[in-house]
Formats: structure tokens, C-alpha cells, sequence
């Protein structure tokens, strides 16, 4: 009997164990996708909400742009082979992941 009852809490015990790992697993991926998205919100103070500009103005609307060519493009700007009035300054602050992170975000799927 006594074993029996080691047993179950043995087993109740990890099943509350993989419950409470898929709940943090969750969360991880909830907050990892909240971080992808602040950081290609950034890019919304000047090209408009998920990269459709406003109609007239100068600014590029990017949300036509495949992932591939908007990374070329920031890479292009941080690195100074593309200038612009301040895009390779904006492009300087971010590392080549969180760039990788914005073009997937903001980036055309194809």
C-alpha cells in the first residue's frame, strides 16, 4: 500500500512538473514574441504602423520589402554602405540579431 502511494505522488508529481514546464514554455514564447514585436514597433515612429506609411510623405513605406532585402537593407545602413538622413544612424544601435528580428517581423512573406 505504502508503495503504491509513493508511486502516485511519484507520478502526480511529475506530471505537475511537465504542466508547469509547458506554462513556462508558453510564457517564453508569449514574451519572445512581444519582444519581436516592440522592437520592429521602433520603426513605426517614421514608417508608419507595420511599415505602411502615411501617403505623401517621403519616408519609404517598407511593409512591400521581402524579409531578405530589409535585413540587406539595415545591414546596408549600419554598416555605411547606405546613407540616408538618419537610418545608418538608427541602424548603429541595433545588433545583426535584433535587425534579423525586425526584417522577419516587418518583412513581406513570401
Amino acid at each position: 500500500m505504502r508503495k503504491t502511494l509513493s508511486m502516485t505522488a511519484l507520478l502526480l508529481s511529475g506530471l505537475t512538473g511537465l504542466t508547469m514546464s509547458g506554462a513556462a514554455q508558453a510564457q517564453d514564447i508569449q514574451a519572445q514574441r512581444l519582444y519581436n514585436q516592440s522592437l520592429a514597433a521602433t520603426c513605426a515612429n517614421c514608417h508608419g504602423t507595420n511599415g505602411v506609411s502615411v501617403p505623401g510623405v517621403t519616408v519609404p513605406m517598407i511593409n512591400q520589402l521581402p524579409e531578405s532585402v530589409m535585413y540587406e537593407l539595415l545591414m546596408a545602413y549600419k554598416t555605411g554602405k547606405r546613407t540616408g538622413t538618419i537610418m545608418h544612424q538608427l541602424a548603429k544601435g541595433y545588433t545583426d540579431e535584433q535587425l534579423k528580428t525586425i526584417a522577419s517581423v516587418l518583412g513581406k512573406k513570401n
